[in-house]
């Protein structure tokens, strides 16, 4: 029988992830001093009642190698295949943990590789990774097939509130402040396990539109389910699935809520996404963000991060929003 191990990030709810037969470790969530474990000792909804009351970002603690090891050593003496999904390594130290206690036990059945996805991306491999589990493979077969669908997963959302790329530290005042007045929503992708943005849009269905159009470059397949999300904004899950009507007619998809690990990001925001997977190759991207509290980058006119309100930059700061 082999065992199919994921973590909170991949924000299956743990109703689905006990429907699938699936083991969910959670991430510890931080707030100050205060210490909870996602989806255990917090719910998406307390979380976002918390980070809408809190002064500064609330940050995530990996699980430690140490914890790794006592969580893994029933799986060792199990003697079953374990394959492990967890969130994409460049995006935090989860998985070398994992990796540093399976060699201290020297769990040669526990596999660990490298999902470069997170949220809904990281669902849907462990979606295939359950029927694949179901269909009789071994564990080594499974981590060879979902090796080959990482690059497949296309994961495309809108960033509606800057106000927490503003506390981050990614976005000055003024710039957010302008922005807003705009109503300018960045449009973010998951690159090489990374977030990029790839666009920016002057409100929700202008944003649904550059979105469309994405999605529009690439055949869906037909074979795997779609997956569209929102962190705490339900009323923009169902009017994106309501914009995309007829694109996803006739496909099996599933709606659920951004949690708390990446809803400590500072570019969680409000808005809606698509994950999906597709045939072919994706589009890349000017900027990414890493998770702990890496920069950001930037490249000449890909944004105003850090840009100081000067009014004969007026226009410049206009380009750099919009086409």
């Amino acid at each position: 029988m082999v065992k199919i191990v994921t973590d909170s990030s991949c924000d299956l709810s743990p109703k689905r992830c006990a429907e699938l037969g699936v083991d969910m470790l959670p991430i510890t969530v931080n707030f100050g001093e205060e210490s909870y474990r996602a989806n255990i000792d917090i719910s998406n909804e307390e979380f976002y009642e918390k980070l809408a009351a809190a002064e500064e970002l609330p940050h995530t603690a990996q699980i430690t190698p140490a914890q790794f090891q006592e969580i893994f050593m029933p799986y060792k003496e199990s003697g079953d295949d374990v394959v492990c999904l967890f969130i994409s390594s460049k995006m935090s130290g989860t998985l070398q943990s994992a990796r540093v206690a399976a060699n201290i036990l020297g769990a040669e059945n526990i596999l660990l590789p490298d999902t470069l996805h997170v949220t809904f991306a990281l669902g849907l491999l462990v979606e295939e990774a359950v029927k694949m589990r179901d269909a009789g493979l071994s564990g080594p077969q499974i981590v060879e097939k979902i090796q080959e669908l990482i690059p497949r997963i296309r994961l495309f959302a809108m960033i509606e509130d800057l106000k927490y790329l503003k506390m981050g530290g990614r976005l000055s005042a003024t710039s957010a402040l302008v922005a807003s007045i705009l109503g300018i929503c960045p449009i973010i992708t998951l690159k090489d396990g990374l977030v990029e943005v790839v666009g920016k849009a002057r409100g929700k269905k202008a944003a649904f539109a550059a979105i469309r159009k994405f999605v529009e470059k690439e055949p869906i397949s037909s074979d795997y389910c779609v997956m569209v999300g929102n962190a705490n904004v339900p009323e923009n899950s169902k009017a994106f699935e309501e914009y995309m009507e007829d694109l996803l007619k006739k496909r099996e998809v599933h709606v659920s809520s951004i949690g708390s690990i990446v809803g400590t990001t500072p570019a969680r925001g409000r808005g809606a996404g698509l994950y999906q997977k597709v045939n072919g190759s994706g589009p890349t991207g000017p900027l990414f963000a890493k998770e702990g509290g890496a920069a950001w980058k930037k490249r000449p006119g890909a944004g105003c991060c850090g840009w100081r309100w000067q009014p004969w930059r007026w226009r410049q700061l206009r380009r750099c929003f919009w086409p």
